[in-house]
């Protein structure tokens, strides 16, 4: 179920699509031509079903997952904040539309221990690149913020989500 309700059922040609596209795009010049011609469909219709499964939450995204490291991003830090509850729906935004955050999102404080409700994943080749980063954060955020920290990665985590299988 997603946030509006249930989804509706995906049908063989769906199903077919969604296992073509698990691993990813093909990395060419028409990736959906490729894709059609893998599953025996016209493109136009494989568009018009990931659209529709798209709109029907069916699916949540189309887009690039980078690995960082192989990019040369080396330094990746989650920044956690702790923001005034009054000002988060403002300021969280701002954040979230910075080149360097990758993703930004709001999460409930764990008091007494985890006073922290605002976090952005900030990459950088280096914890410099990445404090300066920060540093720009921490502005937008100014006397609205009372603590942050940056919790640097140390490996990289699998990142794929439900796999269908035939």
């Amino acid at each position: 179920m997603n946030a509006i309700g249930p989804s509706p059922p995906i049908d063989d040609i769906d199903r077919r699509i969604i296992i073509a596209t698990q691993a990813g795009l093909p990395l060419c010049e028409r990736p959906y031509a490729a894709l059609a011609e893998a599953v025996g469909l016209p493109a136009t219709l494989v568009m018009q079903r990931l659209q529709r499964m798209l709109e029907a939450r069916v699916i949540r995204r189309i887009g690039a997952v980078p690995n960082h490291y192989r990019l040369g991003y080396t330094a990746n830090g989650m920044s956690v904040w702790d923001v005034d509850d009054d000002a988060i729906t403002e300021l969280g935004p701002a954040v979230g539309a910075l080149d360097f955050v990758s993703h930004c999102y709001r999460r409930p404080r764990q008091l007494p221990l985890w006073p922290y409700n605002l976090f952005a994943m900030v990459h950088g080749r280096s914890r410099c690149e990445v404090t300066e980063k920060v540093a720009v954060i921490a502005a937008i955020l100014g006397s609205q913020c009372r603590r942050h920290e940056v919790l640097y990665s140390t490996r990289i985590l699998k990142k794929t989500g439900l796999r269908l299988t035939e």
